[in-house]
């Protein structure tokens, strides 16, 4: 009577939690393993030296000033320019959404140099203005910063003021309340929560990205620079490991920031959409507002195009296409293929293994459930140069090390979160009665994958799919310390270039990384349009 009633009692290990756990230890060997063999490399010789150094005092200092200033220029811009596109019925709305998230196309180090093409010695626009050289310095690595952080912070803050319910706008207005009171009673503690989930998002993004300080820092140095130049430069692991774990911190507690504040939209709460404002001086302001935030987004990127296909600049510039000829003599080419064949497979394995990971832990019930969704978030807090050099010290000796696999699995590690969130939200808005159903109708349970979920989550695994082909695509920071001449992916070859003082050549790898994956989001575009 017993086992009747507890028909679970003694039995083995049912083969769901079996999976969870193999999931969760796999993606564990991804991320927290190497992330272990970091920490435990550190001596405390190591950790004299550099925190006795003043040169790491300096980079520290240097990185939270610029990084505070860039955050809050950034989120406070965003917020304006998301303002402007949900909640004022201006023109071209797509058009200039496609313009602000150009960045997000593009490796950060692309960003810089557009910035050094513009406004450097010699710049475009520094010789019209006469501005010459003033790029470098923490100016130019805040200017730069902002515009490579800008999209995420306006796919997040948009997100934000799409879901705020109109009701008690709409209860405050009967009521004769003044705009002002609204604004401090109603907008001021709705956006507390989401600010701060944005703010730790973008100052973690900012503070562990080498790629515009190592264009446009010159002596300005920051923490992720001096990492880079410890480990490439001087092959010094350890002190890399160091200044790693500082870089650390600041993820971590956005991780934790981010956990905390929890959803912007409550569960099971209904959202009444605000109505677009159509008032003449209102829209003439917004339009204005995002074209000029589009037109300097835009000009860096523009500014690739225009040297890729310039011979003699700055002193004779005509067309040519003997950069695009000279870049592709210097293996190019073949560098391109290696990126395209590492961001398909990761595109192929992480949509995939996040579809799996998050329909066990959202679908299935079993145990080593809580394991499982930790160790994937967890990733979430790494950022991606800490993500590289520890699996140089983790895995360095492997029989895999110096090939296109090691690029792939750090790929997954890096990007595998935020997908996996994707499809863990689209999955849990299915029926929870789904699979009882199919377990009374006799169907499969992969057949009830197979036919009903995949096709309801269709959408989101484009996105998926096109998240991490174009993140891998234009990485630079987790691939450039495990990277050599047989694995080499392209994006790795604008600091070659920019090292040799070729800037045409880095320009046309850059309008390359761009093209590729403007493709992809095309592609991607047409299926969902198609589903």
């Amino acid at each position: 009577m017993d086992r009747a009633n507890h028909p679970q009692k003694g039995r083995p290990v049912c083969l769901p939690a079996v999976l969870r756990l193999a999931a969760a230890l796999a993606f564990l060997s991804l991320t927290l393993f190497p992330l272990s063999r970091l920490l435990f490399s550190i001596t405390p010789q190591n950790f004299t030296d550099v925190v006795g150094s003043p040169s790491f005092w300096n980079a520290a200092g240097n990185s939270l000033y610029t990084t505070l200033i860039s955050t809050v220029i950034t989120v406070a811009l965003a917020l304006a320019v998301s303002l402007a596109l949900q909640r004022t019925a201006i023109r071209g709305k797509h058009l200039l959404s496609a313009l602000l998230g150009l960045p997000m196309l593009i490796p950060s180090i692309s960003i810089g140099m557009g910035l050094v093409i513009l406004l450097g010695n010699n710049g475009l626009l520094g010789k019209l203005w006469g501005l010459n050289g003033t790029v470098y310095g923490p100016q130019g690595i805040i200017l730069g910063s902002v515009i490579y952080a800008f999209p995420l912070s306006l796919l997040m803050t948009s997100d934000v003021i799409r879901y705020e319910d109109a009701s008690p706008y709409e209860a405050a207005q009967v009521m004769g309340i003044p705009r002002h009171r609204q604004l401090l009673a109603i907008t001021v503690p709705y956006l507390q929560k989401p600010l701060l989930r944005v703010f730790f998002a973008v100052f973690t993004l900012i503070i562990t990205d080498y790629g515009v300080p190592l264009m446009v820092g010159g002596r300005y140095i920051t923490l992720p620079v001096v990492i880079y130049q410890e480990v490439i430069g001087q092959l010094d692991f350890g002190k890399g490991a160091v200044y790693g774990v500082f870089l650390l911190l600041p993820a971590v507690a956005a991780f934790l920031a981010d956990t905390l504040c929890g959803d912007v939209k409550p569960p099971g709460s209904v959202i009444r959409a605000h109505t677009p404002k159509g008032g003449r001086g209102r829209k003439a302001a917004a339009s204005l507002l995002c074209l000029t935030v589009a037109g300097i987004i835009a000009l860096p990127v523009l500014s690739f195009l225009l040297l890729s296909f310039t011979g003699g600049y700055p002193y004779a510039p005509h067309f040519t296409l003997n950069n695009l000829q000279k870049t592709l003599q210097l293996h190019a080419g073949r560098y391109l293929l290696h990126s395209l064949a590492i961001a398909l497979a990761v595109s192929l394995l992480g949509t995939w293994a996040a579809f799996l990971a998050a329909y066990l832990s959202t679908r299935v019930k079993a145990r080593f459930s809580g394991l499982l969704h930790l160790s994937v978030i967890a990733s979430a807090a790494i950022p991606g140069v800490v993500l590289g050099l520890s699996y140089v010290l983790a895995f360095r000796r492997a029989p895999f090390y110096g090939g296109l696999w090691i690029l792939v699995m750090v790929n997954l590690g890096h990007f595998f979160s935020s997908p996996y969130f994707m499809i863990c939200s689209t999955l849990s808005k299915q029926s929870e009665n789904l699979e009882a159903v199919a377990e009374t109708l006799q169907i499969s349970r992969f057949s009830m994958v197979k036919d009903i979920l995949i096709p309801q989550c269709r959408g989101s695994l484009l996105e998926m799919i096109s998240y991490f082909f174009v993140n891998c695509m234009m990485t630079i920071s987790a691939v450039s310390f495990l990277a050599s001449a047989a694995n080499k992916p392209v994006s790795l070859m604008i600091n070659q270039f920019e090292a040799q003082a070729q800037l045409e050549c880095a320009s046309v790898v850059s309008l390359m990384i761009l093209t590729v994956n403007l493709l992809m989001k095309l592609g991607i575009h047409l299926a969902k349009r198609r589903c």
